[in-house]
């Protein structure tokens, strides 16, 4: 509107002017016609002297006239250009911003009007040993203006190892779980994958949030998959130095190519150098990955449920344990899956990178931490990080779990970064919602002073809240949470009581191992010797957990090797079409015994000798409500995560030598209160 009222009162002045110059024209031929067109009149203005003078007096007038309307046109045909290109710099299409979020701008709308292009970056690095750097493929969608206007904008950047596709297939493509600890099997079934898409385009993800909100989005598959070169090795070194070309390239730093092998170059003459990226679970690892490189132009990233760790993924404490829905999934198990490369590279991959590397490093007969776990764990790799870090994750996320996202976001805050943290009480998956993103990236891409580095450090999205709807907190744990230690008192193979009591803790309590009973169904059970369970007297308050529960267990085994599982549960376990995910499970973590001194060498029990060992469950934020128990749950195998030997071991635990701690909002004084 404002530009409209402009561009009218430009117009508006000009037709004045161009009148005015019309009407002098008008007025001075007038005059000529009437001086000089009676002959018989001149002769009678000769013979008078004083009319003669007159009459040169407005010749001379005239001629001034005609050399002021000249210069008044040129004035105009100035202003007139003036105004022409004030114009066309109204009319040229920018991002737009209003209450320190980017907005919709409707020139950068329609779909049908971006540019869809590929390319590949070339990387430092040669990853299939065919004797070339590998290439990166990489696909861009950008507003029109770009190449039109000449317009230079911001990335966002997400990369994948899945937009090729994946393999197909069942349980054959998994480790087979029925066994022993430390029993070596059979490996499991080999398959190809059958690579899809079509260029220019590798995904269509992201594109329809950013560009209209005036961002370039590019796109990349990782190395060894789609049509880039290279080998998968599933957090590896060349999977943080792949989108680090990409970034070089996006900021002029790297060489890009219109074909995988030729030599015509691309360059990113509509990049203003900003680069953010995001994406979730794999996707959302990358953007870590590359941050750990330290590349200069990757200035905030938003990872969504990603794996910070493999280790932490498909291990925990020392034990074997599948993330939740892959029973029986391992690190070369992902290999496969994500392997959509170039085929007559993939023999070579396999042979180097997972029958040697793999198979010699990930060590599923002890579980130990080692240098080959150690080299896929980001938390050790981010000394040269400096990009602005918005982690989102869910609390019930049981894939890759909590813990991923809380071990990054403590240390990005203790080196000062800016930081914050997102957490929902879902499962896998979940965006922080479009405005924290659109402030995030507006404020580190576009420059904008929104003071998003001063908005609160945690939003975590309460029970029956919506995910758009974050409560704000000053961190994670909340800061007035505080460690609470209870103690077991028995009552197998019924439940005991947790109390705050340490003088109750006495005696000792057995459990047998039986993998088909499930951990629900432990929990519920009333009476049952496949667990031990130990209850709190029924809250007449909620009762709001922050943070890491950690336990500390001194228990013997009747085997050489046995897992461990513990639970934190809301009971009585609630049932029915409008059970929460909240509801009932609090939190779990799992562990091998044999680890007891250390994760990264372990030994096989001695029968009936009582070790101690103390480790951390998932983290959580979760309001017990009143009217529940929270129940600690000791069992062995978990059906859902763990190795399933032959039933029949039993587990001692010592109970006067047993505690855990939970955080607490408001430490013992309000759990005391909650149940006095």
């Amino acid at each position: 509107l404002k530009h409209k009222r402009t561009l009218f009162l430009q117009i508006l002045v000009s037709s004045f002017l161009l009148y005015k110059i019309r009407f002098l024209e008008r007025r001075e031929k007038r005059e000529e016609r009437g001086n000089f067109a009676n002959p018989m009149l001149s002769m009678f203005l000769c013979v008078d002297f004083l009319r003669n003078r007159k009459q040169e007096k407005r010749e001379k007038n005239i001629k001034q006239r005609f050399i002021q309307i000249k210069k008044m046109k040129k004035l105009i045909l100035i202003v007139l250009l003036v105004f022409s290109i004030q114009i066309s710099a109204q009319e040229k299409a920018v991002p737009v911003f209003k209450d320190g979020e980017a907005q919709i701008v409707e020139a950068f709308k329609d779909s049908e009007k971006w540019i869809r292009h590929d390319l590949w970056v070339e990387t430092t690095f040669d990853s299939d040993g065919d004797g070339k750097m590998d290439r990166v493929h990489v696909d861009v969608t950008r507003p029109e203006q770009t190449k039109t206007e000449g317009l230079k904008l911001p990335i966002v950047y997400e990369s994948s190892p899945y937009y090729a596709g994946v393999a197909n297939g069942g349980s054959e493509l998994f480790w087979g779980v029925k066994h022993e600890l430390g029993e070596k099997v059979p490996n499991p079934v080999h398959v190809e994958v059958q690579r899809t898409g079509k260029r220019p385009i590798i995904s269509n993800s992201q594109i329809s949030t950013w560009v209209p909100r005036g961002y370039i989005v590019v796109h990349s598959s990782s190395p060894g998959t789609g049509l880039s070169d290279g080998a998968p090795t599933v957090g590896g070194k060349n999977e943080s130095l792949a989108p680090k070309a990409v970034i070089d390239w996006l900021n002029g730093r790297a060489k890009g190519f219109s074909s995988r092998e030729g030599s015509e170059t691309v360059t990113a003459f509509w990049s203003t150098g900003k680069v953010g990226m995001t994406g979730t679970s794999y996707n959302g690892t990358i953007p870590l990955a590359a941050a750990t490189t330290g590349v200069d132009g990757l200035e905030a990233i938003i990872p969504i449920a990603p794996n910070t760790s493999y280790y932490h993924y498909y291990r925990s404490n020392g034990l074997v344990r599948s993330p939740g829905g892959y029973l029986g999934e391992d690190i070369d198990v992902l290999y496969e899956f994500i392997h959509s490369g170039k085929e007559e590279n993939r023999a070579r991959n396999n042979k180097l990178i997972r029958d040697i590397e793999m198979a010699n490093g990930m060590d599923r007969i002890s579980g130990d931490y080692n240098d080959f776990w150690a080299g896929r764990d980001y938390l050790t790799q981010m000394k040269p990080m400096k990009a602005a870090l918005l982690m989102s994750h869910g609390f019930n996320d049981w894939n890759v779990m909590p813990e991923h996202s809380y071990r990054i976001y403590k240390k990005a805050t203790e080196m000062g970064l800016p930081t914050q943290i997102f957490y929902h009480q879902n499962g896998h998956g979940g965006p922080p919602p479009i405005k924290m993103m659109n402030r995030w990236f507006t404020h580190y891409l576009h420059g904008i002073e929104n003071n998003v580095q001063d908005d609160a450090k945690a939003w975590i999205v309460r029970e029956d809240d919506k995910m758009d709807a974050p409560t704000a907190y000053k961190a994670y744990p909340n800061p007035e949470a505080k460690d609470v230690a209870f103690y077991l008192s028995g009552n197998a193979p019924q439940a005991g009581n947790l109390s705050t009591n340490k003088n109750t803790a006495k005696g000792k309590e057995t459990l047998v191992d039986n993998y088909s009973f499930s951990a629900e169904s432990l929990a519920k059970a009333d009476y049952t010797n496949h667990r031990l369970l130990y209850l709190t007297p029924t809250l007449k308050e909620d009762v709001h957990i922050s943070g890491t529960a950690t336990i500390t267990i001194k228990a013997a085994s009747s085997k050489a090797a046995v897992n461990l599982s513990v639970y934190l549960v809301s009971l009585p376990w609630n049932e029915g079409r409008r059970t929460k995910i909240t509801d009932n499970i609090i939190t779990r973590g799992w562990a091998d015994l044999q680890n007891y001194k250390s994760l990264t060498k372990s030994a096989p029990l001695k029968v009936g000798k009582f070790y101690e060992m103390t480790f951390e469950l998932q983290p959580d934020d979760q309001i017990i409500k009143k009217g529940q128990q929270i129940g600690l749950m000791i069992f062995s195998s978990d059906s859902e995560f763990t190795l399933l030997p032959k039933p029949g071991t039993e587990l001692t635990v010592d109970l006067s030598s047993t505690k855990i701690t939970i955080p607490i909002v408001g430490g013992e004084a309000a759990f005391n209160k909650s149940v006095e």
